[in-house]
């Protein structure tokens, strides 16, 4: 079992892998110093406020225009989040030799398409639930809320709109995708998912940790 240390920052959780277990805290508590000593750590980071200064035994992982006969579509392949790109690698050895959609819900969405030959075709982002509802600071939030119907206050009406809004976008996009791609699978990941799980109209699978395990993929790869 690998002793390195593989390490994804996201803008609202962070999350890491030592030794075959899973670790997780918010982003805006995390300090390198919480990790355990290792010889070396696979990072990937798209926080926007958490900076890392290179270091020997730091290997910074972007995404790269291929892996193995996973392709990216990207024309600066560096400029696809490197949480994408892992994901999508994570998935591609899931169900390899065939198409598949990544949907992850977090800090913002992601939904990439990848086909049969591995080709990644694309993909869509849009704010995720948390983000939408601190647009408005000032609304106040149901957590338990069911998006049939309308709501007959404030917080009601704002907790069911910002939820179908997420909702909505991801049942739609996966219904497009489908139609195009009926025979790719879906995987879904992200600490959003539990917030929408009951809502999904599609069937899935459900992966917690695929950027990790995505990223240790890659760094076997790669040695």
């Amino acid at each position: 079992m690998s002793s390195s240390i593989y390490l994804d920052i996201g803008n609202s959780s962070t999350k890491w892998k030592y030794k075959g277990k899973y670790f997780e805290t918010r982003t805006k508590e995390f300090s390198l110093s919480q990790l355990p000593k290792s010889s070396r750590i696979w990072i990937s980071n798209v926080s926007s406020t958490f900076i890392i200064e290179n270091k020997p035994n730091f290997s910074i992982v972007e995404s790269q225009k291929r892996y193995k006969s996973l392709i990216n579509s990207y024309d600066e392949p560096n400029s696809l989040g490197s949480d994408r790109w892992l994901a999508m690698i994570a998935c591609y050895e899931l169900n390899p030799g065939k198409g598949f959609i990544v949907v992850d819900i977090g800090t913002a969405v992601t939904i990439d398409l990848v086909d049969n030959l591995g080709i990644h075709l694309g993909g869509v982002i849009f704010p995720g639930l948390s983000k939408i509802r601190n647009s408005f600071e000032y609304f106040p939030v149901e957590k338990e809320i069911n998006i049939e119907g309308i709501g007959q206050s404030t917080k009601d009406a704002w907790s069911i709109g910002t939820l179908d809004l997420i909702v909505n976008g991801i049942n739609q996009k996966i219904l497009e995708l489908k139609q195009k791609t009926p025979y790719a699978k879906i995987y879904l990941t992200g600490g959003g998912f539990e917030d929408i799980k009951k809502f999904i109209e599609f069937p899935y699978d459900y992966h917690k940790n695929l950027v990790l395990d995505g990223l240790e993929l890659f760094a076997d790869n790669v040695g």
